[in-house]
């Protein structure tokens, strides 16, 4: 079996920035990551993406460029596209390239795999034309694809990030549609003054708005009681806004409600995750460093909390300062004068966190849906099947599972497990941290059984 001291599974912003922290201090390091290139999805195909649709994406996107290269380092073992189906308590770790199983074990595990988008059943949302706002910004990145007369909905920063692409790309939204209301507004103001720390940030968002505004984009705010017509594909968006019914006509749907973090290598560990009630999600339990319940493996990004790319680089140099102190490479005293410095640029970095989290709440309607609406795309379960399994007495998701299948598609409940937690719990009355999560077993991806058995064999070099 290959061996590494740090194995760092993820290439965004936090896995790049904790591994050449590691590689800097001298420690063998090696990234998996699924993608082919570097950069994670706030800064996917930095390294390869046209010098004009580089403009476009922003200054934001293009700053990432400076992670990516700085993982060229001899100490640094970068392997693409590589689908991690296993990961065990002592460190070890299984995947494959190209369908060839390899193996590897690190001294201590970095789990920097990032955040996914919230899930926002409604009815209609798995028409076609209907895809979520970071997927639609996938395509952007990676082949410049751009959606014309778009309708963005939901709520959250991104929407603007993404309206103003569009607009610079020459195809902007034909609407805006928010569930954020006026009263999610006062309620955020007594967060502003700390948030003001951040006012360039705050600038960005206000001067997005302002281009969003001038490009004649219609915005509706306070949006409530979501549908998507269509037979065949979408073909229309239906809301309330300001006590008034609205329609819109369009063939592509943009929705968005915020990020959680990515559980499900910590939670197939049997980490510890608590529910946070301000993001609305569950999250692993760590220490200031990233350190989780098992002291061998911590958790760097947003993964640990949803934070953003800065805060995400920040909390990648501290993970791998507290592995490098751990395992012994490098002066105490330096190590610690470092940590002390990053920890003070992460403080500021987070400043702005309880602002845009009271101001962008998820919906309601996305956390507790209408019976029809599906919950479980990839098995087809509706709210209203979960909530038959809660009046037949399951109080947790994988009692539902049974009955259901609900979690147990290919995506194995990356984007239906939440929502099936927030209806267990108003179904029984139940606080979010006692219904649970979806216990996580290997394999984390589909994986062939001639992957598996080829494990068995000769080992196989990277």
């Amino acid at each position: 079996m290959n061996e590494a001291d740090i194995i760092i599974l993820g290439a965004g912003p936090a896995g790049m920035a904790a591994a050449r922290t590691a590689a800097g201090a001298g420690a063998s390091v090696a990234i998996l990551d699924e993608n082919p290139s570097p950069g994670g999805q706030i800064y996917r195909s930095i390294r390869v993406v046209p010098k004009g649709r580089a403009n476009l994406l922003g200054e934001a996107y293009t700053e990432g460029r400076k992670l990516a290269d700085a993982i060229n380092h001899p100490n640094i073992k970068h392997i693409a596209q590589a689908n991690i189906w296993r990961v065990e308590n002592d460190g070890a770790i299984a995947f494959s390239v190209d369908q060839i199983a390899h193996q590897l074990r690190g001294r201590h595990i970095v789990i920097a795999t990032g955040a996914l988008e919230r899930p926002t059943p409604l009815p209609g949302w798995t028409l076609p034309g209907v895809m979520t706002a970071g997927a639609a910004q996938i395509l952007l990145k990676s082949s410049g694809v751009v959606p014309e007369n778009a309708v963005l909905a939901g709520c959250g920063p991104l929407l603007y990030l993404i309206a103003v692409q569009l607009i610079k790309a020459g195809c902007p939204p034909k609407a805006l549609v928010e569930t954020q209301s006026f009263s999610d507004y006062i309620a955020a103001l007594k967060f502003l003054p700390k948030a003001l720390t951040n006012w360039r940030d705050i600038a960005k968002g206000l001067a997005m708005l302002r281009e969003i505004k001038a490009a004649g984009v219609q915005r509706f705010s306070g949006a409530r009681d979501f549908a998507i017509d269509g037979d065949e594909y979408a073909s229309a968006v239906r809301f309330s806004s300001g006590g008034r019914a609205q329609t819109i006509e369009c063939e592509t749907v943009l929705l968005h409600a915020g990020v959680v973090p990515n559980t499900q290598i910590s939670r197939a560990l049997r980490l510890e995750h608590q529910w946070d009630a301000h993001q609305h999600c569950f999250h692993p339990v760590v220490d200031d460093f990233g350190v989780t319940s098992n002291p061998q493996f911590s958790i760097a990004g947003d993964g640990v909390g949803i934070a953003g790319a800065k805060a995400a680089t920040f909390r990648g140099q501290l993970a791998a300062l507290r592995a490098l102190m751990t395992l012994g490479f490098g002066q105490s005293g330096d190590l610690q004068k470092t940590m002390a410095g990053v920890r003070s640029e992460l403080a500021g970095a987070l400043a702005i966190r309880p602002f845009l989290d009271r101001l962008y709440q998820p919906s309601s309607q996305f956390q507790n849906p209408a019976d029809d609406t599906i919950i479980c795309r990839c098995e087809e379960v509706t709210a209203a099947n979960i909530r038959i399994c809660a009046k037949l007495g399951c109080t947790g998701p994988n009692q539902t599972k049974t009955y259901t299948r609900a979690g147990m598609g290919p995506c194995q409940g990356r984007y239906c497990g939440l929502t099936v937690t927030q209806i267990l719990a108003s179904e029984n009355d139940m606080a979010l941290q006692d219904v649970g999560a979806y216990r996580i077993r290997a394999p984390l991806k589909p994986v062939t059984l001639g992957e598996i058995a080829s494990c068995a064999s000769v080992e196989k070099p990277i």
